[in-house]
């Protein structure tokens, strides 16, 4: 399945030429264009830094997002304040954008908590590892959104994030399911970076994966997921239907992963180079950064000027990251239910127990 050959709604083309779609019209301004630009370059930042600090050993692991800016910051800013998004593991664009401190992803990956932001307070919930199951999840929070209204009284939308290996888990069905039955409004955005792992979409699905909303009844559209505009303008209009009480709709952002799928991963072992090289020329960062010097949105100072804040995020991740204490073993224990729970108490006991038969095991030592 190649990009000669997907249909998709696209508004700036590879070359950052912007084009006219009937169905998703966008006018944005400059202002809000060098905003995007802005966006996907700290992002691929932050994961370029989570990338090299686990091969420093500082992480244990860590999923890229490289070549998923556009999807991630375009539908992130289709969002409203009130709206709650719920990702998988690889969102880190989209939690920038919901304003999570980038330390706390890196955290998370490092071992020194569970996430550790509020989702309360950005509406963005908790990072969840388990593949599709927060498909379900984003599904009963929308069912109550439909039932009860809102936190704060304003109609809002939900988007589950999720990519196409996902759709294989029957959690995804169940949520579309269950979406569709109960008009929930919810988005399930699915960005399709044509890799489950080490599978190519040929040996997942017979059908492209937006088409999957039809059996479901409700819509499904594939948008170009390198294209930043397209995203956002698709991903907006899906969430003002999921508002006005029309139901789910099934975004397919079509875009490629340029990195591994995370870093314990070889992509070079099931990817051919010439692939790989042919979507380096549809980089969302470049088509946006070429259509903004092309209409003299931007000059080189603004360049310049993101770059530079990149790197000085990019300094604070670092240095927040060596600055962390590693957990003890006992920490595990710790914050898995807000009140306390027996299990949890006598499993912790019997490990300490255990440990306290080794010779290390002295006060103090880990």
């Amino acid at each position: 399945m190649t990009a000669s050959t997907t249909l998709f709604v696209q508004l700036l083309t590879p070359e950052g030429e912007r084009v006219e779609h009937p169905d998703y019209a966008i006018d944005l301004s400059a202002d809000e264009l060098r905003g995007l630009y802005r966006d996907m370059v700290l992002a691929r930042r932050v994961d370029t830094e989570g990338v090299t600090l686990q091969r420093q050993g500082e992480l244990g692991l860590w999923p890229s997002l490289l070549g998923q800016e556009a999807a991630q910051v375009g539908s992130a800013r289709a969002l409203r304040d009130e709206d709650y998004a719920f990702p998988s593991y690889r969102e880190h664009g989209v939690a920038l954008c919901r304003d999570v401190d980038p330390l706390n992803l890196l955290a998370l990956f490092r071992g020194v908590n569970n996430g550790a932001w509020d989702p309360d307070e950005r509406n963005f919930h908790l990072y969840t590892l388990v593949i599709g199951s927060q498909a379900l999840h984003a599904t009963g929070y929308a069912m109550g959104v439909a039932k009860d209204g809102a936190k704060d009284g304003a109609e809002s939308a939900v988007m589950a994030y999720f990519g196409d290996g996902a759709t294989s888990q029957g959690d995804v069905s169940e949520a579309f399911n269950f979406a569709a039955v109960y008009d929930a409004p919810i988005v399930f955005f699915c960005q399709n970076n044509q890799f489950a792992i080490s599978e190519s979409n040929e040996r997942q699905t017979r059908v492209p994966i937006h088409q999957r909303a039809q059996g479901f009844g409700f819509p499904g559209v594939r948008v170009d997921g390198n294209d930043v505009l397209a995203c956002l303008a698709v991903t907006r209009s899906a969430l003002e239907r999921a508002r006005r009480g029309e139901g789910p709709t099934l975004v397919e952002a079509f875009t490629y992963r340029m990195g591994a799928h995370t870093t314990s991963d070889d992509p070079t072992r099931y990817r051919d180079a010439a692939e790989v090289a042919e979507w380096e020329a549809k980089d969302p960062i470049l088509r946006l950064r070429t259509h903004l010097v092309g209409e003299g949105f931007a000059d080189e100072a603004f360049f310049t000027a993101v770059e530079a804040e990149g790197e000085a995020l990019a300094r604070r991740v670092r240095e927040g990251v060596r600055a962390m204490p590693d957990p003890g073993p006992m920490a595990m224990f710790e914050h898995i239910y807000a009140d306390g729970h027996a299990l949890v108490a006598e499993e912790r006991d019997e490990f300490a127990a255990y440990r306290a038969t080794f010779a290390f095991a002295e006060e103090g030592v880990r």
